[in-house]
């Protein structure tokens, strides 16, 4: 199959951790190739509204290699921070990150954390490029209002391309020139970044999104945008379990 080949996402869902698996050794360097990509994780985790000296819990989310969780322990130092995942691969390099300081690291499905061991309350979870890769997102987003305290704070950290045309065509372009040549330059495989690829292209626009977060029981559902070449198409979609 060649790099430019679509791939089926659906399909894909069930292999991912293996596929994961595959790439983790280069992931981290692949993902600094990407302008904005830690500061923008950062600013997903400022969008939590936490005080910043505060003693929270807060849930990592399908937190990979522990970049998220980077971002989380540099806003919120004094925090106790819980990271899942469910490539144990990923999970191996997070684990290798001396400057994380002590994280909680688990395996196990975003579909169900609290099986892994995650159970809450916390005071926040993010969720970076997650929501999007779960079998039902909107069976997630039940479960992880529950895992939240009243009045605690949710951010999904994702692509979200749909409502815009111009937004697609830009995804496409740096998904094809970019994004997979340097994945399989980096990683020998192609096989993730065209999920990536097509992954985003069928997911939710910002408004469904939205509906769902509100379908789901969240209060105070808003997005905000990133900047330079992501804007329009990472967005940080935040709610709040209700008090």
């Amino acid at each position: 199959m060649t790099a430019s080949a679509n791939i089926d996402p659906s399909a894909r869902k069930p292999h991912l951790a293996e596929d994961f698996d595959r790439v983790a050794r280069g992931y981290d360097r692949l993902c600094t190739l990407n302008p904005g990509y830690t500061r923008h994780l950062r600013k997903s985790a400022q969008r939590l509204g936490l005080p910043r000296d505060g003693q929270h819990r807060i849930l990592d989310l399908c937190c990979g290699t522990g970049l998220s969780t980077a971002a989380l322990r540099r806003t919120y130092p004094n925090s106790s921070l819980t990271g899942l995942d469910s490539s144990d691969g990923m999970l191996t390099i997070a684990r290798e990150k001396a400057d994380l300081g002590n994280v909680n690291w688990l395996l196990g499905n975003a579909m169900d954390p609290a099986a892994a061991g995650a159970a809450g309350p916390y005071d926040a979870i993010l969720m970076a490029y997650g929501i999007r890769n779960v079998t039902d997102p909107d069976v997630c987003l039940t479960q992880l209002r529950q895992l939240l305290a009243p009045g605690g704070v949710i951010c999904l950290h994702e692509y979200s391309v749909a409502d815009s045309r111009l937004s697609q065509l830009v995804w496409k372009g740096v998904a094809n020139t970019i994004i997979i040549p340097l994945g399989k330059l980096g990683t020998g495989t192609t096989t993730i970044f065209r999920y990536l690829r097509e992954s985003v292209l069928e997911f939710d626009g910002r408004r469904r999104l939205e509906q769902r977060l509100q379908e789901a029981g969240y209060d105070g559902v808003h997005t905000e945008p990133m900047d330079g070449w992501q804007r329009g198409i990472v967005h940080s979609f935040l709610a709040s379990r209700p008090r």
